[in-house]
């Protein structure tokens, strides 16, 4: 099959990559990158070994070298070697303002026929106002508890 992302690594590139093999003072993830990238070369240079011969010897996955080999393509050597960070964590179903909605209606009186705010009341009613589109249970428990707030 046919590779849809060829790495053809200029003198430079080659240089830099060896550089960073050779002198072992990188992570090892950025040496391990450097590495895959050195064998995936496909220019007048480089091995071209194959994604399955380059797993087999760094010990990765062959699709974790076709991911590599895409980013490489796609985004240049530099941001193929630095780590991505992704988002911190999941992100919050209710803001400031959400919080604050929340805080209102768990303070008010309870609807016609209760005697307090149960937290699935709670949901209901954050779904039903709009203040968001989805929420769960847990969610606006948890927000309670943080806000030192008892719906009973």
């Amino acid at each position: 099959m046919r590779k849809k992302y060829v790495v053809e690594l200029t003198g430079e590139e080659r240089e830099f990559l060896e550089g960073i093999v050779n002198k072992g003072k990188a992570a090892a993830r950025k040496i391990k990158h450097a590495n895959v990238f050195l064998k995936a070369d496909s220019g007048k240079h480089g091995p071209a070994w194959t994604d399955a011969r380059i797993a087999e010897a760094f010990d990765v996955n062959v699709r974790t070298v076709e991911r590599m080999r895409k980013r490489l393509v796609e985004h240049g050597l530099d941001d193929a070697l630095v780590r991505v960070k992704g988002p911190c964590g999941p992100r919050r179903k209710l803001d400031g303002e959400g919080e604050a909605m929340l805080c209102a209606i768990a303070c008010a009186k309870p609807p016609e026929g209760r005697v307090r705010w149960s937290v699935r009341l709670l949901a209901d009613r954050l779904v039903e106002l709009e203040v968001v589109e989805s929420i769960g249970r847990e969610t606006v428990r948890t927000t309670l508890k943080k806000m030192k707030l008892n719906p009973g």
